[in-house]
């Protein structure tokens, strides 16, 4: 057993819907939860600024001794984590937009993938593209992952720019919603509002603490706490708020 801490880092709140998941799979775990607060978003920044900034936050948590990283983020995934795994010898865990997953789902329609541009214009996405993306429409999503660094995850100003995202696309049949950027989730609600029921909303973040989960089985890492691991949050701006939004987005 390994009772060190996994690191997780995003830019800013939207990789803790990720960390949620990694609590209920893997609750005997340490976490340290890293936001990049000062410096987001990362979604419309220059690609080699992400991989900067990313890898001077995995650093960070690898100076905190953390046995494996999450890289919470589908923008800091596509940017940094090819050339992290090039570079460092313990786990590292990418997010990606959940277009596999949705191709595989029956029924027609479109699948509308919601994502910042970065992770829809980058290599990563383009090679699922090539594989997966028969049926799907990359929908680029300026000022949604503001939203949630706002706290605004309902009202009229959501929905008014998600009327103006979505409208494009709502004229025919739809098979799937993608939800590419780890702050999406916690609109689920309003964007759901936009389509039928029957209509699912799909992300990445099971996927990714399945990954997280083999790969520390794989290389003996799990961690056993018997009463429940802990959650330490840090954030790179000075703004004590900061922390104080992200135990609050984790309690829900």
């Amino acid at each position: 057993m390994d009772q060190r801490s996994i690191g997780f880092l995003d830019s800013g709140l939207g990789g803790i819907s990720v960390l949620s998941e990694a609590l209920r799979q893997l609750p005997d775990e340490n976490y340290i939860y890293f936001g990049d607060t000062l410096n987001a978003p990362y979604g419309d920044k220059d690609p080699q600024e992400v991989f900067r900034l990313t890898h001077q936050a995995v650093d960070k948590l690898i100076a905190m001794d953390c046995k494996a990283i999450v890289i919470a983020c589908n923008t800091a995934t596509s940017c940094a984590a090819g050339q992290l795994r090039q570079e460092l010898s313990l786990p590292i865990i990418g997010l990606e937009p959940a277009l596999k997953p949705a191709s595989l789902l029956p029924g027609e329609g479109k699948i509308l993938v919601m994502a910042t541009h970065n992770t829809l214009r980058l290599p990563k996405f383009q090679a699922l593209m090539q594989l997966y993306g028969k049926d799907a429409l990359p929908v680029p999503c300026p000022g949604l992952m503001e939203c949630v660094e706002r706290g605004q995850l309902e009202g009229e100003e959501v929905d008014h720019l998600l009327r103006s995202i979505l409208s494009p696309f709502l004229n025919e049949p739809v098979k799937a919603v993608v939800l590419g950027c780890t702050h999406y989730p916690f609109l689920r609600r309003a964007i759901a509002r936009f389509f039928p029921e029957n209509v699912p909303l799909i992300d990445g973040n099971a996927g990714a603490i399945r990954q997280l989960k083999r790969r520390l089985t794989e290389e003996n890492l799990l961690g056993n706490h018997p009463f429940g691991g802990s959650v330490t949050f840090l954030s790179s701006s000075e703004d004590e708020a900061a922390v104080r939004r992200m135990q609050s987005m984790l309690r829900g």
